[in-house]
């Protein structure tokens, strides 16, 4: 039902019956390493392209989710995915084959909630037997297409972040064993006038703060009934913007607040700035470490916020500043 402005809370809540993450090899030198089901040693997976290696990072990830699951591509109903790419090239070219019904999607960082969200709606209405939700990231084919080309050698500013090389998959079922999508809340589009495309963080963290803020209004919920408050992918940079700014709406979440481009690398000794983003790195922290943290109890409930930036770089050629959406997913076990 929905309740509220913007949230839909179930009745009869999914379950997500199995969930997948891989990464690459800088991911899989961090500290989430043991979280994650396949850890690539190339980042090129044996593909001729940095564009079809993220395409099989992705087919991996929704391989690996529906084996765990004992799941075969005829069992599933629906397919929502998307990437970075230009067109959603990535999920495009890595999930042909499955033959699955299909909804391509673009949320720039905000992806894999954003496909939780519709996945949850989609099975929560009686509409699926079985979901699959699905993106990625990789390093390589994000800096060519938003920012320089790698041989360019271009010197990143303290703000900026790394684009996370990864994939993460999840499948929800009506019922069966797992955590549960208990609502979801809808972001909005909003624009603040960053224009700064080196700091994602101070971008992306008003639409955090209007998505959370959202949540608490519509649901009479607090921060504190919350294990982990995460978003994804703000950084160090925005992660201390929405935790300074959301009190301003009467919401303290700073003793449950963590995200995802702080929590998969280890910021001290790896070379990332300001963290991680890119639709990988939430989806990979979520369906690794905080899917195995519910299931092995660490967590009950956690309130997951991934935020996307909605620029292009023609957009940001012309003068104009950064659009961002931010869309919340509670899961409770």
């Amino acid at each position: 039902m929905r309740k509220g402005d913007q949230t839909v809370v179930f009745d009869a809540p999914p379950v997500i019956i199995s969930a997948a993450a891989v990464a690459g090899k800088m991911e899989g030198e961090g500290p989430l390493a043991n979280d994650f089901d396949m850890i690539v040693s190339d980042d090129k997976m044996g593909e001729e392209s940095w564009d079809m290696a993220e395409a099989k990072l992705q087919e991996t990830a929704v391989e690996l989710a529906l084996k765990k699951a004992g799941a075969d591509p005829e069992d599933i109903n629906y397919l929502f995915a998307g990437d970075l790419q230009n067109q959603c090239a990535a999920a495009h070219y890595g999930l042909r084959d499955t033959g699955i019904p299909f909804f391509g999607l673009y949320g720039a960082c905000s992806t894999m909630t954003e496909s939780l969200s519709l996945g949850a709606m989609v099975t929560g209405a009686g509409f699926s037997a079985k979901t699959l939700c699905a993106t990625s990231s990789h390093f390589c084919t994000a800096e060519k297409q938003f920012r320089t080309p790698l041989n360019y050698g271009g010197q990143r500013t303290p703000s900026s972040q790394w684009t996370v090389t990864a994939s993460g998959a999840a499948l929800l079922a009506p019922r069966g064993n797992g955590p549960r999508i208990t609502s979801v809340t809808t972001g909005r589009i909003i624009d603040r006038g960053v224009t700064d495309a080196n700091n994602m963080g101070a971008a992306m963290a008003p639409a955090a703060i209007d998505t959370i803020a959202a949540h608490f209004r519509d649901t009479g919920l607090r921060p504190e009934y919350y294990d982990l408050i995460l978003t994804g992918d703000l950084g160090i940079v925005g992660s201390a913007i929405l935790c300074e700014l959301i009190m301003e709406e009467g919401f303290d979440i700073s003793a449950v607040h963590n995200d995802c481009g702080k929590m998969i690398f280890n910021i001290d000794e790896q070379d990332v700035h300001a963290g991680g983003s890119g639709c990988g790195c939430c989806a990979s922290v979520l369906c690794g470490s905080i899917y195995n943290g519910l299931c092995g109890g660490k967590y009950k409930r956690v309130l997951v916020t991934a935020t996307g930036a909605l620029m292009n770089t023609v957009a940001l050629g012309q003068g104009e500043s950064i659009p961002a959406i931010a869309h919340a997913v509670a899961i409770e076990i």
